[in-house]
């Protein structure tokens, strides 16, 4: 583990913890950008009559993603017969309500895959939206960690989440071609929600961080602001309004990856650069050969 100030050991000066590394940002972005595009894929695929024949493969995309961040809390762990222990707290882990909910969205998936669109789809859909809110209630719940701490980031993770989801399903519109005005307006209006959370988080957040921890922040807002922000709302402004066709759908796969793009790396930095503890709060502090008063 990392030490505070370079010295050998721990002290007052945050430390960045190691427990949760690239493994735990994994699960928080295939998770995310899984059960994203499950919702996504739910609402304008049963609206569009002409995506019904993608539907099936994009639902398998989105739990794909999902399963690769569990794979990854899985290899986390280390011994993989740990891994049962996950469901055993369900009452006081956000951890273990997400693997419930993962046990039931599976299945859900799986037969709305089977064309079992009347229920089945819409059952799993409430079940990724519940996958999704398990997942953003774990961060705030390690509360030594001060980016974490905030409620904004139930929110944050919530919503970057749903945006990584329909850029998703933007950039893979190059294939299944079902991108219309609808879906290229919720995914600007999501890019911006985003960065309006971002923005409120930060300003909550930014004077209990470490200097390391702002420093790796201030880089992810900048890349969020521009790559995941006003780039894809332009591209999206620009596909909507002036172009159609092919060239329609490349725009908006532009935009979909920059917008997932930059809520993964956002994510990542998040969980792992941003990972600092708040140190020790020693209000006395022992001096060698000095007499205590008690």
């Amino acid at each position: 583990m990392s030490s505070n100030s370079g010295a050998g050991g721990f002290g007052p000066n945050p430390w960045q913890q190691t427990s949760w590394d690239w493994r735990a940002a994994g699960n928080f972005i295939g998770g995310g950008a899984g059960s994203g595009l499950l919702i996504t894929s739910a609402v304008f695929g049963a609206s569009n009559p002409g995506g019904a024949a993608a539907l099936p493969w994009l639902l398998l995309f989105g739990l794909a993603l999902v399963g690769l961040g569990l794979l990854c809390v899985w290899l986390e762990i280390g011994r993989p017969l740990r891994a049962l222990h996950v469901f055993f707290n369900p009452r006081t882990s956000w951890m273990s309500r997400e693997g419930l909910v993962a046990l039931l969205l599976f299945p859900s998936g799986l037969l709305a895959m089977l064309g079992l669109v009347g229920g089945w789809l819409w059952v799993m859909a409430g079940l990724a939206v519940a996958f999704l809110y398990c997942q953003s209630r774990m961060l705030p719940a390690a509360r030594g960690i001060p980016a974490w701490r905030p409620r904004q980031v139930i929110a944050l993770v919530f919503v970057t989440g749903l945006t990584e989801g329909c850029g998703v399903y933007l950039l893979l519109g190059l294939w299944h071609k079902q991108v219309g005005g609808a879906v290229m307006l919720l995914a600007a209006l999501l890019v911006l929600l985003r960065l309006v959370v971002w923005m409120l988080y930060r300003r909550n957040v930014d004077a209990s961080l470490a200097p390391r921890a702002s420093v790796a922040l201030n880089v992810a807002g900048r890349r969020l602001l521009i790559v995941g922000s006003i780039l894809p709302v332009l591209v999206l402004a620009l596909g909507a309004g002036f172009t159609s066709g092919a060239i329609q759908l490349m725009l908006a796969a532009f935009a979909g990856a920059c917008a997932a793009f930059a809520g993964v790396a956002m994510k990542y930095t998040l969980v792992t650069r941003a990972s600092f503890n708040q140190g020790f709060a020693l209000t006395k502090i022992p001096v060698r050969g000095a007499r205590s008063p008690h």
